[in-house]
């Protein structure tokens, strides 16, 4: 018999976790809507096997009496015509949203929720919109979701500080509390600022935050999440970095210096005597580029390549990128092109990628992006890739490849 499709404590239990996990049980608290009572239907026993196994009916009817503290039990009447008229439980009735959430266990809750929602209220009556949206982010955060809000409040009252977040002085707020809490102050804000106009900037900072991979080169707001809650908020910020090397022996032009870090502007500015760039993201490839004439490496680091939206003179030397040969290598490369389209790839090939199998690894987090700037070659490597084709998330990080193919392929 199948018992499993009967509606057990455990199972009605899992229907009210599911309300609670949703925020949905905490939003009744603060905004009644009428639902309750509230009536959850069970699946239960048909009449044939109530026949077949009278006693696996009594249990499971005995069950769900036993909780029935926190509900009340609706019955119907089944086995008429075989074993005899015999009620068993229907749905269960909830006479209050409490009590669904006393049944769940997480009572205690509600009194720190009710506490954390009346300081927000307290501070700001929007700031009760966010509430609603996220009620159980409000227990997550609890004291922190106070302090966060006052950041937000400055924030409305101090338009373009003009100053480091460090020096910020509010109680209880340093850097590394913004940096925890960006996203949630940015939403605060977009509730209670000034103007549609606000709510409007502040809107889609939930999936700015959610993933240094969604930064991009042509994003137009900064590298980092620190750098584009500096740009929104008028806070300074310091400067992007370009970190390169002059392979070129001959080039004196730093009193001998080779390995170089500059500020992104400045690095716009460079007028170098170079007509070839190896942008690499591993530091160890970036170190070990042997000399070369007229070359320059560039270390980017991941999606760190957005320093070079503005050096114009990039447009009149050879550029190659070398990333890892997996989807995000691909997507970097990808948005390199968005400011230099001319940019060639390297040892990013289907040929080095099987020459190397003895040291594939698996991409954790693969990208789906849709990438409109790569070549023929490189799309389809990055669709098999993506496909699978391969082996499951298959990926050949650049510190991995032979150093002597790596030589090789670089002097073609």
């Amino acid at each position: 018999m199948a018992t499993k499709a009967w509606t057990t404590l455990t199972g009605l239990r899992a229907q009210s976790l599911k309300a609670w996990n949703s925020g949905a049980l905490l939003r009744e608290v603060l905004e009644p809507s009428g639902l309750y009572p509230r009536r959850r239907s069970l699946k239960r026993p048909t009449a044939a096997e109530l026949l077949s196994d009278y006693a696996a009916v009594r249990a499971w009817a005995a069950e769900l009496s036993s909780g029935a503290g926190a509900y009340s039990l609706e019955t119907v009447e089944i086995g008429r015509r075989t074993v005899g008229p015999n009620a068993i439980p229907a749905a269960a009735v909830f006479a209050t949203v409490e009590d669904e959430i006393g049944f769940v266990g997480t009572a205690r809750d509600v009194g720190v929720f009710q506490s954390l929602t009346e300081g927000l209220a307290g501070l700001d009556p929007r700031l009760v919109d966010w509430i609603t949206r996220r009620p159980l982010k409000l227990l997550e955060l609890g004291p922190d979701a106070l302090t966060a809000a006052r950041v937000a409040l400055w924030l409305r009252d101090n338009p373009a500080p003009g100053i480091y977040v460090r020096q910020l002085s509010l109680p209880g707020v340093h850097t590394k509390f913004i940096e925890r809490h960006r996203p949630v102050i940015d939403q605060m804000l977009a509730d209670i600022g000034s103007s549609p106009g606000d709510q409007e900037m502040y809107a889609g900072d939930d999936e700015l935050e959610s993933s240094n991979h969604d930064a991009g080169l042509d994003d137009g707001a900064g590298r980092t999440p620190a750098a584009r809650f500096a740009r929104r908020h008028g806070f300074l910020h310091p400067p992007e970095l370009v970190r390169f090397r002059l392979l070129d022996p001959g080039t004196d032009l730093f009193g001998g210096a080779r390995d170089i870090t500059v500020t992104a502007e400045a690095f716009s500015r460079l007028r170098l005597p170079v007509d070839t760039v190896i942008a690499t993201e591993n530091q160890v490839n970036f170190l070990a580029l042997p000399d070369r004439l007229g070359t320059l490496a560039l270390y980017g680091g991941g999606y760190g390549f957005s320093s070079l939206r503005d050096a114009a003179w990039l447009r009149d030397c050879r550029v190659l990128y070398w990333g890892d040969i997996d989807s995000h290598g691909f997507r970097i490369l990808d948005q390199l092109r968005a400011v230099h389209p001319h940019v060639e790839s390297v040892l990013m090939d289907e040929q080095t990628l099987l020459a190397h199998k003895d040291v594939w690894g698996t991409e954790a987090t693969p990208s789906r992006a849709a990438l409109t700037r790569l070549t023929a070659a490189e799309a389809a490597l990055y669709e098999a890739l993506g496909n699978s084709d391969y082996g499951s998330n298959v990926r050949l990080e650049q510190e991995l490849i032979d150093w002597g193919w790596a030589l090789k392929q670089l002097e073609d």
